[in-house]
C-alpha cells in the first residue's frame, strides 16, 4: 500500500511539475486516516441477492490507512489529486441466512468478509472569493471533481470465497473555502456531491493546519463519504467516516 501511494504521489508531482510557476504553490500532504463503515453491500447473479449489512452481519472494522494528497496553486485557480484507500474487514457468526455472489450462507455460519475500495480523486477550483494576499485570508472557490472508486468486496466461509468488484468515475461539484491567519493556522472545508444512474457519492471533508515554519506544517481533520453504487449486479450504499492527521511541505 505505501508504494501504492508512493508511486502515486511521484507520478501526479511530475504531472503538475510544468504547471507551476515561480510564484506558485505546490503543497504535498501524506496522512493516516480512520475511517468507520456503516451502510450495506450486495452482489447479486440472475438478481438475486441479499443487501448484506456491514456491522449488524459482518462486523467490518474500522480502516486504518495512509492518504496522499497534492495541490497546485495556480493564482485563482487550484488543482487538486488525492489517494484515498479504505480496508474494512471482519469475521462474525452470521444470525440470518444470505445469499451473496449466487452462494447462500445459512444462520450460524463463520464468514470472513472483506470490504476494499481505493478512491482516486482529482479536483479543479476556481476561487470566486480570493483574498490571499492579505494577513487574514479567505477563499471561496467553485470545485469540480472526478473521484474513481474501485471496490472490491468478498466473503469467505470454510474456505470458498465470492466476490465482486467494479470501478466507477463519478463527477461531483461543490465548494472548495479557507480561512487563514498568513500562512500560521488555517482551517479548510470542501463539500461535493453528485448522482447520475444509479451511482451517487458525497464527501465533506474539514480540517486545520497548523505551519510553524512557511513550509512545513501538520494538519489534522474529519471527512465522511457516502458512497452508493448500483452497477454491473453489484449493490454499494454505505457510509465512511472518521478522522485523520498527517504532515505537509510547501514548495
Amino acid at each position: 500500500m505505501k508504494l501504492k501511494i508512493s508511486a502515486a504521489l511521484s507520478a501526479m508531482m511530475f504531472g503538475f511539475a510544468g504547471l507551476a510557476c515561480a510564484d506558485e504553490t505546490i503543497a504535498v500532504k501524506v496522512g493516516y486516516m480512520m475511517l468507520s463503515p456503516s451502510g450495506q453491500f450486495a452482489s447479486t447473479v440472475n438478481n438475486v441477492g441479499t443487501r448484506v449489512d456491514m456491522e449488524t452481519d459482518l462486523a467490518l472494522k474500522n480502516s486504518q490507512q495512509p492518504t496522499g494528497e497534492i495541490i497546485v496553486n495556480l493564482g485563482d485557480a487550484a488543482i487538486s489529486a488525492a489517494f484515498v484507500p479504505m480496508t474494512f474487514s471482519g469475521s462474525s457468526v452470521l444470525n440470518r441466512n444470505i445469499t451473496y455472489g449466487g452462494t447462500t450462507y445459512t444462520a450460524g455460519t463463520t464468514v470472513s468478509s472483506d470490504f476494499k475500495a481505493d478512491m482516486l480523486d482529482f479536483g479543479y477550483t476556481y476561487y470566486i472569493v480570493n483574498m490571499d494576499d492579505l494577513p487574514s485570508r479567505f477563499q471561496l472557490g467553485i470545485e469540480t471533481a472526478v473521484k474513481t472508486i474501485t471496490a472490491k468486496t468478498s466473503i469467505t466461509s470454510a474456505g470458498a470465497t465470492s466476490n465482486k468488484s467494479a470501478t466507477v468515475p463519478i463527477p461531483t461539484v461543490g465548494l472548495r473555502a479557507r480561512v487563514a491567519l498568513a500562512d500560521f493556522i488555517g482551517v479548510t472545508g470542501r463539500v461535493g456531491y453528485l448522482g447520475y444512474s444509479g451511482n451517487s457519492i458525497l464527501d465533506a471533508d474539514a480540517q486545520i493546519e497548523f505551519s510553524p515554519l512557511p513550509t512545513l506544517g501538520i494538519y489534522a481533520g474529519y471527512r465522511q463519504l457516502k458512497l452508493k453504487i448500483d452497477t454491473n449486479s453489484m449493490y454499494v450504499n454505505t457510509t465512511f467516516s472518521g478522522p485523520y492527521a498527517g504532515a505537509f511541505f510547501r514548495f
